[in-house]
This record gives C-alpha cells, sequence and structure tokens, in this order.
C-alpha cells in the first residue's frame, strides 16, 4: 500500500511537466508572428524640419502645423549678421531631414555648412532663391526674375525680404511642394495662409493710407527695410549703418552726410532696430530734432505671429510718419 502511494506522488510532477512543456511551446509558437508584425508596423515619426531664423520659422509652424517637428537655429531677436553656430548646432543640420533657410548671405556663418549637408541627403530650401530680389538701390519693378542668380554685377542682393508679406507668400508657394516631397502634405494649409498672406498686404495698405506720399521717408539701422519700402511706396533715405548687414562700420563724415540728409528731407523719425548702436542714433537724434522709433524688424512679437509681425511694423512706421 505504502509502494502504491509512492508511484502516484511520483506521477503527478510527470504529468504537471508535460503540460507546461506544451504550454510554453504553444507560447513560443505565436510569440513569433507577433515579434514578427511589431517589427513591420509603420513608422510614425514626423520629420525634423530646421529653420535658420525666428521669423521665417513662424511661418514654417504655421504651414506644417502638427505634421513635422520644427526647430529654430537662432534665437528670437538674434541679429543674424552677428550670430555664428554652435558645435551642437551644425551637429543638428547635419542631421534634420529638411533645413530652411533666408539665403543670400543672410546667415553667412553656415553658408559653408549648407552646402555640405546637401549631398549627405539633407534637403536644403533657401528662401531667396523663390522671391524677386532687389539689390540695394532697385526698387520693386526693378526686381529680378525669381530664378536668377544671386551674384549681380551691380552690387550685393537684399535678403530682407520677409518685411513684404507677399514675398513671403512667394516662399510659402515654393515650399509646398518641397514639403509634399518630405511626406508632409500641406496643400490646403498653403492655400490657406497664402490667402492670408495677401489679405494681411490689403491690411498693410490701410495701416499705412494715414502717411501722406511726402512725409513717407525711412532713415534706419541698417538697410533693412528694402522690401517693405519698395512694396508699399517709401524712399529709403538712407541708414545709420550704411549697407545690408548690421555689422558694417560706420565714419563721422557718413554719420554727418545722414543728418544732413535728415535735415535737407525733414524727415520725422529714425527707426532703430536689432544691431544699431544706440549712442550714435541719440547722437543724430540729439543734432537732427527728430524722435527715435524701436521697429521690430528681426523679432517676433508675443504670440509668435508672422502676421503680427508685420502689423507691428506697419503700425510703427504709420504712427511715427503719419
Amino acid at each position: 500500500m505504502g509502494a502504491s502511494h509512492t508511484t502516484l506522488r511520483l506521477d503527478i510532477p510527470r504529468r504537471w511537466h508535460v503540460r507546461t512543456a506544451v504550454l510554453v511551446a504553444l507560447v513560443l509558437s505565436l510569440a513569433v508572428p507577433l515579434r514578427s508584425v511589431t517589427q513591420s508596423a509603420p513608422t510614425t515619426e514626423r520629420p525634423d524640419i530646421l529653420v535658420t531664423t525666428g521669423v521665417l520659422g513662424a511661418v514654417v509652424r504655421d504651414l506644417v502645423g502638427d505634421a513635422a517637428t520644427v526647430s529654430v537655429l537662432m534665437g528670437d531677436g538674434v541679429d543674424p549678421h552677428e550670430w555664428s553656430p554652435s558645435a551642437q548646432d551644425i551637429e543638428t543640420l547635419h542631421h534634420a531631414d529638411l533645413v530652411i533657410a533666408n539665403g543670400a548671405h543672410l546667415e553667412a556663418a553656415i553658408d559653408e555648412v549648407l552646402d555640405e549637408v546637401a549631398p549627405s541627403g539633407v534637403t536644403v530650401f533657401r528662401a531667396m532663391d523663390h522671391v524677386a530680389v532687389r539689390g540695394t538701390d532697385d526698387g520693386l519693378e526693378g526686381a529680378e526674375d525669381p530664378t536668377a542668380s544671386h551674384d549681380r554685377e551691380d552690387g550685393p542682393v537684399d535678403p530682407h525680404f520677409w518685411t513684404d508679406p507677399l514675398s513671403m507668400r512667394d516662399v510659402v508657394s515654393a515650399l509646398v511642394p518641397v514639403l509634399t516631397g518630405l511626406g508632409v502634405d500641406t496643400a490646403q494649409q498653403g492655400r490657406d495662409l497664402m490667402g492670408r498672406l495677401t489679405d494681411l498686404d490689403a491690411e498693410v495698405r490701410a495701416i499705412l493710407a494715414v502717411v501722406p506720399a511726402e512725409r513717407r521717408k525711412l532713415v534706419t539701422g541698417h538697410e533693412s527695410m528694402g522690401y517693405f519700402a519698395a512694396r508699399y511706396g517709401f524712399q529709403l533715405v538712407g541708414a545709420i549703418i550704411p549697407g545690408l548687414s548690421s555689422q558694417g562700420e560706420v565714419s563721422a563724415s557718413q554719420l554727418a552726410a545722414i543728418a544732413a540728409l535728415i535735415r535737407e528731407q525733414a524727415v520725422p523719425a529714425i527707426f532703430t532696430e536689432v544691431g544699431t548702436s544706440q549712442a550714435v542714433v541719440d547722437a543724430i537724434a540729439g543734432e537732427t530734432g527728430v524722435q527715435v522709433v524701436p521697429l521690430p524688424s528681426h523679432a517676433l512679437p508675443a504670440d509668435g505671429s508672422y502676421l503680427t509681425f508685420i502689423r507691428d511694423i506697419a503700425t510703427a512706421i504709420a504712427g511715427a510718419l503719419a
């Protein structure tokens, strides 16, 4: 009886092992196809878009929404003429899916880097390749074909296209098919944004309507308002820092010439911006008696909107010159 009891105790664990082995084999057979399905699942990772400047970045964010990750290389309000990249910035440029730059040497510190990343598979879009460019002495009617080279015989190209909402509209139009090639469908958003930029142009004209023709004269920190002036019928009298970069040097004779022009043409105001020497502006204002008005030509407003940015510029100019 004792032997029979011992045999029964040994049979139970043996049967348990058999059942466990069957279950393990069944689980393993199911796990293989499940793991295979997981590995072949399509990725939902969004493309990485890197924009060089904050103002252009605001437009790109408005265009793509949540369909891509948009980062801006330069901090808001940074003078692009004096900015230089860090090692991390250069690394980021090499790993982006799309880099959107202003072009025309505005980001001179990374011109060579942009040339290097393009052959490695990074798409580089230069906004200035898609607008009617102007030189330092051009009006809008003298602008070149948008596909023309930026190496002009009559001088350097003005890169400050973003002060003109219709030039920005041209950039949006050119950017939509580039984004489509990246797998980001922005056709409808592009049509909507271009419509809003067209409406913005009409709104700016209404804001500036209070400025009489004889007072439509601009003296700025550097030559940054050419596209705005050409679009809306203003005369560029001069700049505190002559040239397209805020990093230029100004002599005593040049400052004297600007002061003489201000008095001669009865210019009502000097518009300063990032990179303008406050001491120099104060000296000219003290000599001529004109008011000094800060102009947000490189910095976004609190809401981060390009449309508000343009409205603020128009409103500041209208308020000073009306």
